[in-house]
């Protein structure tokens, strides 16, 4: 097994091995939709009471859509014969990748999906196996099945089996495409009735492509297809039935010869297959889809040497107008879920493609912004294709694809509320997919300097490693470079990984990080001989004070020690911003919501005015990170009741906001149900945060700590932080054994901290 990936690729063999083996193997699980916490609970979900639906689905089969999970599962099918790129690996080798596949219905469709591999070579196997497992999904995903095989796969199990089968190698590339055709044509000012398009691949991707620009609106003759022996055209021999339905009379014989004059290419071949010389022979105005990946078959900088008309996509994300996936199957699956589909049809995938395309003409809402690290994109050559952080992806092609389906006759279960349908759309969304995605995109363009104290903790290097990797920033470990070669050799690397290294054996540093630290101290008690001391043997302080004087941007540390160890560290070696008090942050990050909790690991028991500060620079925080705060005050009582002389103190400290007359919305005492859960709106109709609350302030530091820690543990969401709000310098501290991904984010924040925010 080679020790490094290629560079595309960001990270060892080693780490990714371990992604996928650490906490239970693999990356789906199932939990069940109901409480099991009583002998009562179990007779309803098994023995005797199961027997009732089992009955109610016997008498009739389409109530198996109330009553069982199938309305909302889809199959993720495969023998593992074309595995991204990879080749025909088999059954067993693919089962990472699908249930990759699954992992990526829930995140963004809310969809449960099990990954099925089929242990078989032959086509007939596989239509067999799924034809009798069919009825207990909703759908079926075929994935990573090799042509022909594919093609007869889908169109046979459209034939037996009444739900949809949607290969997605296929139709998920084909519809994206045609998206991005349809706004590259409108922006070229070309119609889509009179372009000439040439394809160059004949396979799966390639000929549903060609087969959804047809029926887009593409003239059959007026698209050439390539294979690797040239132009397909009529009377060729040796030609299959798939290929053959794409024969045209021409006279020209290779893709030179066809792309000469063309308005359109699109690529789904192999790197290098197109020259700038075809480029330059090509019509006014060309639009470019090289899709081959993960190179293409010509890069976009090669195209704009020798074109400045050119519109250009791609299959890398490194690039604009990403040809990606992920923008339609998770969605369209959800629109023809929804209204309980007998399949996907082609009115259907053009539906998709249109509501995609209109889109991306959209003005595009703050959490794309976001995603784009700040900038807009609007409309125009370099994006003609949706963000995959558009929120509205979720209630634009669902719904359309719903439509399709009910104006095409193949929905058992139409809409009646278009309105209610998209709120339960809404409902689904998990507003911070480009939370970390927005900050990473900013900080790239500033490259900054980041300090990672634990420089030879493993977890510590593999985030510094991917800081660097993933262009976020220059990491710099403090590091003894012995142990730091021993650390290295554990995860898969070898020395030469080019990352600089600092530590206390530098004399010149030493001296002027002493004389940093005593000038702050020395009249707090601190002789310079123990600021030497604690320069040259603590390494958080030697950190920290690298970013005093300028020599880093931001540090991360902490992974080996106690948060509070830490912290006490940074409070006398850096300590607070002027007027701020020092707290702890956490983000809980769930499906649906992502709620920010104060304070989480400094102040043990805030007062009134501590309270205030706190949710005021909590507030500050959460616009930072692009959100609109709502704050609840929490407490163990709700608006006097109980009232207690504890409550009190969160009262006095609403009271006091009240006063600042702050610009944000805010309310509490208030127990975090309240906060949380809007059935309690009709109960207190005069507070606009029950229910609403997306920043909660704790009464105390136990109450923080517990709850963050439950909810890590517990809760299904994701726990990012404890961010350290108020410190002087952007500096963050990791949790005692954090993740590397845990690291890594913290290490983001304290980039984009130091990039936003005036130290």
């Amino acid at each position: 097994m080679p020790k490094k990936k290629e560079t595309i690729e960001k990270y060892t063999d080693k780490e990714a091995l371990d992604f996928h083996i650490q906490g239970k193997p693999g990356k789906i699980e199932i939990i069940s939709s109901k409480q099991l916490s009583t002998q009562r609970d179990l007779s309803l979900a098994y023995s005797p009471g199961v027997a009732v639906p089992v009955l109610e689905i016997s008498k009739n089969p389409q109530t198996a859509y109330e009553y069982t999970s199938k309305g909302n599962l889809v199959a993720v099918v495969s023998n593992g014969s074309a595995i991204l790129g990879l080749g025909n690996l088999g059954a067993l080798a693919s089962k990472p990748v699908m249930e990759g596949k699954s992992v990526l219905f829930k995140r963004f469709a809310d969809i449960d999906s099990i990954d099925i591999e089929v242990d078989s070579q032959d086509a007939e196997d596989i239509i067999k196996t799924v034809r009798n497992i069919a009825c207990s999904f909703g759908g079926i995903n075929l994935e990573d099945i090799g042509a022909p095989d594919c093609f007869v796969i889908e169109q046979k199990l459209k034939e037996l089996v009444d739900i949809p089968i949607f290969h997605d190698d296929q139709h998920g590339t084909a519809i994206i495409t045609t998206a991005g055709l349809i706004n590259a044509l409108d922006i070229s000012g070309k119609s889509i009735k009179d372009v000439k398009i040439v394809v160059n691949g004949a396979g799966a991707s390639a000929i549903a492509c060609t087969e959804l620009f047809k029926n887009s609106g593409v003239p059959n003759e007026n698209v050439t297809m390539c294979d690797r022996k040239g132009v397909i055209y009529r009377g060729r021999e040796g030609v299959d039935q798939w290929k053959s339905k794409h024969a045209i009379d021409t006279k020209d014989r290779t893709l030179e010869q066809a792309i000469k004059g063309a308005d359109v290419v699109l690529g789904l071949s192999a790197a290098g297959a197109i020259t700038q010389d075809m480029i330059k022979s090509m019509a006014k105005n060309p639009i470019i889809f090289a899709c081959a990946n993960p190179e293409p078959e010509i890069r976009p900088e090669k195209v704009l040497e020798v074109r400045d008309d050119a519109i250009i996509a791609t299959g890398r994300s490194d690039y604009p107008n990403q040809v990606n996936n992920l923008i339609g199957f998770p969605y369209i699956f959800r629109g023809a879920l929804d209204v309980q589909a007998k399949t996907i049809n082609e009115e259907m995938k053009v539906a998709a493609a249109q509501a995609i395309a209109k889109l991306a003409r959209e003005d595009v809402p703050d959490e794309v912004v976001a995603a784009y690290g700040g900038d807009r994109p609007h409309y125009g050559k370099n994006y003609i294709i949706p963000s995959t952080f558009d929120p509205r992806l979720i209630t634009t092609i669902p719904t359309a694809v719903a439509k399709a389906a009910m104006d095409s006759g193949v929905a058992q279960k139409p809409i009646k509320d278009f309105d209610a349908y998209i709120d339960e759309l809404e409902a689904r969304l998990d507003p911070s997919v480009g939370l970390m995605q927005g900050i990473n995109s900013k900080i790239k363009k500033t490259k900054k300097r980041i300090v990672f104290a634990e420089g030879e903790d493993e977890e510590s290097l593999k985030a510094a490693i991917a800081f660097k990797n993933y262009g976020l920033g220059e990491p710099i470990l403090i590091a003894n470079k012995e142990k730091l070669n021993e650390s290295l050799k554990k995860i898969g690397l070898d020395e030469n990984f080019n990352i600089e290294i600092t530590n206390s054996s530098d004399a010149e540093k030493s001296e002027k990080y002493k004389n940093y630290l005593y000038k702050k101290l020395q009249r707090k008690g601190i002789l310079e001989k123990e600021c030497d001391k604690m320069v040259k043997s603590d390494r958080v302080t030697w950190g920290s004070c690298m970013v005093a004087c300028g020599d880093a941007d931001g540090m991360v540390a902490g992974n080996t020690r106690h948060f509070s160890a830490t912290v006490d560290k940074l409070a006398q070696s850096v300590g607070s911003r002027e007027n701020e008090i020092l707290f702890g942050l956490c983000l809980y990050v769930s499906k649906g919501k992502t709620i920010l909790i104060a304070d989480t690991n400094v102040n043990e028991f805030p007062t009134s005015e501590e309270l205030v500060e706190i949710a005021i620079s909590s507030a500050r925080v959460a616009e930072i990170l692009g959100f609109d705060p709502k704050v609840a005050l929490l407490s163990h009582s709700t608006f006097g009741q109980p009232e207690t002389e504890r409550t009190k103190r969160v009262r006095q400290a609403v009271e006091m906001l009240e006063k600042r007359k702050v610009d944000f919305l805010f309310d509490g005492e208030m127990q975090p149900d309240v906060a949380l859960n809007p059935k309690f709106q009709s109960t207190y109709p005069f507070s606009k945060i029950v229910g609403n609350a997306n920043v909660l302030i704790m009464p105390s530091i136990h109450a923080a700590a517990v709850s963050t820690k439950m909810l890590k543990e517990l809760g299904g969401g994701k726990v990012i932080g404890p961010l350290l709000i108020g410190l002087a310098q952007p500096i963050e501290v990791a949790p005692l054994r954090s993740s590397s991904s845990e690291i890594l984010n913290l290490a983001s924040i304290a980039a984009y901290s130091s990039e936003i925010i005036k130290y």
